[in-house]
């Protein structure tokens, strides 16, 4: 898998691009413990479905990208948002992408398209989080006790070439008391492209209020509740993921809207 190097080291990252490629470019943005190859088969899929260049990367500190040299703080989301990945785009000469986040991924995304100067395609937001609630908390914290006990750490090892720095760079701040007041809502008026957002109602991480508040406040909202899936739709229920992912596109280049959730 190639490297690229940015100001504050190289990560790793692979591009899928279909024998005839014709949609807007999409980047792919991982979860709290994710990498380029936790994607799995995923961004082949998603390259093949939609005709659209797909480009993954792993964050610093996760796969075989550059190692954190500092702990997080409670803007590290921020952080990726305005500084890291508008460098990345930069590199690839991506001047409008779609930006397919997930958990993690997807609050980056979101901060992105509501902060940055550069023009966002569109978002697509699985399991998002805009602000921080119980279930979460209690999740991560179950996370903490299955990395200490469980075969959980073996598991992360074979994706993470530092996994304690990727695991626990990511539980620290989480549960740190000060993560709480963590909220992104504010910058939920100010997207101006069009978002599709999904998640399980068997999320395990997070509830349907945090699709509620984003359909609530920001414009251009399609959102789609799938049945019998928990935090990771695009593992839970790949088909339909892609099927409104498709249709979601095909909307949005024929300039028709779906109600909002």
């Amino acid at each position: 898998m190639p490297l690229m190097s940015l100001t504050a080291g190289s990560i790793e990252y692979e591009q899928f691009v279909p024998e005839r490629a014709q949609g807007a470019p999409i980047v792919m943005l991982h979860e709290g413990l994710g990498c380029v190859s936790m994607w799995k088969d995923f961004p082949q899929r998603l390259a093949r479905s939609t005709g659209s260049p797909v480009t993954a990367y792993s964050r610093y500190g996760y796969g075989r990208s550059e190692r954190l040299r500092t702990p997080r703080t409670i803007r590290y989301m921020h952080d990726e948002a305005l500084i890291v990945l508008p460098e990345l785009l930069d590199r690839l000469d991506i001047r409008s992408a779609i930006l397919f986040g997930h958990s993690d991924g997807a609050s980056i995304a979101l901060i992105h398209a509501g902060h940055g100067t550069r023009r966002v395609a569109g978002v697509i937001a699985l399991a998002p989080h805009v602000f921080v609630e119980d279930i979460s908390i209690q999740s991560i914290a179950k996370a903490r006790t299955a990395f200490q006990t469980t075969n959980l750490r073996d598991r992360l090892a074979r994706y993470h070439e530092d996994v304690d720095g990727a695991f626990w760079g990511w539980n620290d701040i989480w549960l740190d008391p000060d993560f709480r007041t963590w909220n992104i809502e504010d910058c939920l008026p100010k997207i101006q492209c069009d978002l599709l957002v999904i998640q399980g109602n068997e999320d395990e991480y997070g509830t349907h209020r945090q699709v509620q508040r984003i359909a609530r406040a920001a414009s251009n909202v399609q959102a789609l509740m799938l049945q019998h899936c928990g935090h990771s739709p695009h593992r839970d229920q790949p088909d339909p993921v892609l099927a409104a992912v498709v249709r979601w596109a095909d909307r949005q280049a024929s300039g028709v809207s779906e109600p909002t959730f």
